[in-house]
């Protein structure tokens, strides 16, 4: 079984340092990339909401860039949301500019109760460039 190959952004914030978790792995030609929040680089929650999930799209493409990728090589997208009815709006102007015309990745969002103080998350797969 091949090694795990991190990918890290420069400049990577805290949030990876102490709960222990790579911003990204790479596993033949795909990369899989961690859980990304609106988080400023000490590691703390930006506290307001859409700056939050503008962050954490900032946060993704920092890591995405560090492989090589970019938001056109996205195949799947996992989002978390801490109060999806009323967050949604922000999400879809920030996600409407992000991925503004087909072919759009596949994308499942999922309500939850807790992310550690933030209220926002986005993981991704890309398909690492040839």
């Amino acid at each position: 079984m091949p090694k795990r190959d991190p990918v890290f952004p420069e400049g990577r914030h805290a949030l990876y340092e102490a709960h222990g978790y790579s911003a990204a792995i790479r596993s033949g030609d795909l990369l899989f990339v961690s859980g990304q929040v609106g988080s400023r680089p000490d590691g703390t929650p930006e506290p307001d909401f859409e700056r939050q999930v503008r962050l954490a799209f900032a946060n993704l493409e920092a890591t995405l860039k560090a492989a090589g990728c970019t938001f056109d090589d996205i195949v799947d997208v996992t989002t978390f949301h801490t109060d999806p009815e009323n967050q949604f709006p922000a999400i879809m102007k920030v996600k409407q500019e992000i991925f503004g015309a087909p072919p759009y990745p596949t994308w499942t969002a999922v309500g939850v109760t807790w992310l550690a103080g933030f209220a926002f998350e986005i993981k991704v797969i890309a398909r690492l460039p040839a």
